[in-house]
């Protein structure tokens, strides 16, 4: 049977490599709507190419243009907010919420009220409105299913096995491209260094959080609120090769783990047969040529950003979302080379010291509270600024 999808945010790594399995298997899937933030004419390339029946551009002055690129199809036209949230509920089976930042928090909110199943790939649903999102996705009885490929591979690995059973889950990272260099040289790091990820190709923005060993803090509060399980049982260890994506440890202390290249297509193929597996053009891991797989602990003095993290998902309340607005703040400048790599987690740890709150109530309370973060931050940074 076709199954319809939804991919907002259509036109970045997430949504192109939704896109390149939706095209391949055409028997199995169709496109109902389609969002951008701004890049009119590939939104426009998408709707023509994949048929979709609605397009939504954030941007609302990009309105006349879409409208008219997309003239002569069956695909319907609409910009803003407001829309991207129409997307987000249009009829469909499931929805890719892959718009990036705080942008996709209410989009995402109003597919999971709508009862959609929902393809989580926007960290910033969890890691600032996780207990808001899962409340309502039990509420409203829809699946949420991860995209990121650390909580995938766990995803995997829970297969038909019951939580109570779990002693431990464990999220891999590569280490990133400074595993191995002295705390001098990382401190004189580059945001060309930073970005130079050994494994993956990523953003800049997450391949400095990689850099960082911040990607592993908010992966570990995304995990705590889609699984339910308490902080004292995830953890993290470094596996530099990248092909265990992560582990789960159950109580009779067999360890189940999930092996496969690092693309992003696997992780979001999975999510889009689920609860069947679909084929992928990916290579496959030639465990021979592998040769081996290392593992080590973190090392929270030369990466301070982990332990941050750990602490703000101890504090709770709105800890979680001080730390990602104050991290984005942070990373920011950085790339710009207006501050030192290691200013980032001293300006993230300075933020989260100046806010204390209960945890948000709703999606306003979570973008009121980013707000004042970001602003808090800016006023951190000024000190480090050069």
């Amino acid at each position: 049977m076709t199954r319809r999808i939804s991919i907002l945010g259509a036109t970045g790594s997430i949504g192109s490599s939704t896109l390149d399995l939706i095209e391949r298997n055409p028997d199995r899937f169709e496109v109902a709507a389609v969002t951008a933030n701004s890049n009119v004419d590939e939104l426009a390339a998408i709707a023509r190419r994949t048929g979709a029946t609605l397009a939504v551009i954030a941007d609302e002055t990009k309105y006349s243009a879409l409208k008219e690129a997309v003239a002569g199809t069956r695909c319907a036209v609409a910009a803003g907010e407001n829309a991207l949230i129409e997307a987000a509920q249009a009829e469909a089976e499931l929805v890719i919420a892959a718009i990036v930042g705080c942008a996709g928090l209410r989009p995402t909110m109003a597919a999971i009220e709508a009862g959609r199943t929902v393809g989580l790939a926007n960290k910033e649903a969890l890691v600032t409105a996780g207990s808001l999102m899962t409340e309502t996705a039990r509420r409203k009885s829809v699946d949420l299913l991860p995209v990121d490929s650390e909580h995938n591979a766990i995803f995997q690995c829970l297969a038909g096995e019951s939580t109570d059973q779990i002693e431990r889950m464990i999220l891999t990272a590569s280490g990133g491209p400074f595993r191995t260099w002295t705390a001098e040289r990382i401190d004189a790091a580059t945001p060309d260094q930073a970005v130079a990820h050994p494994n993956w190709s990523m953003g800049a923005k997450i391949s400095v959080d990689s850099a960082t060993l911040m990607n592993k803090g908010l992966e570990l509060i995304e995990a705590h609120h889609l699984f339910g399980v308490s902080a004292d049982r995830l953890d993290v260890v470094v596996h530099p090769q990248s092909a265990i994506h992560s582990l789960v440890e159950f109580v009779d202390g067999s360890m189940l783990a999930q092996i496969g290249p690092p693309d992003m297509r696997v992780p979001i193929a999975y999510v889009l047969g689920w609860p069947e597996r679909i084929a992928t053009p990916v290579p496959r891991v030639r465990l021979a040529d592998l040769g081996r797989m290392d593992f080590e602990e973190p090392d929270l003095q030369r990466f301070p950003a982990l332990r941050i993290a750990r602490e703000a998902l101890a504090a709770g309340g709105a800890a979680a979302v001080v730390l990602n607005a104050a991290n984005e703040v942070a990373v920011e400048l950085f790339l710009a080379n207006r501050i030192k790599f290691n200013d980032i987690p001293a300006i993230v740890e300075q933020a989260l010291n100046r806010h204390s709150g209960p945890s948000p109530a709703s999606i306003e309370d979570v973008m009121e509270i980013d707000r004042g973060s970001r602003a808090d931050a800016r006023l951190v940074a000024g000190s480090f600024c050069r």
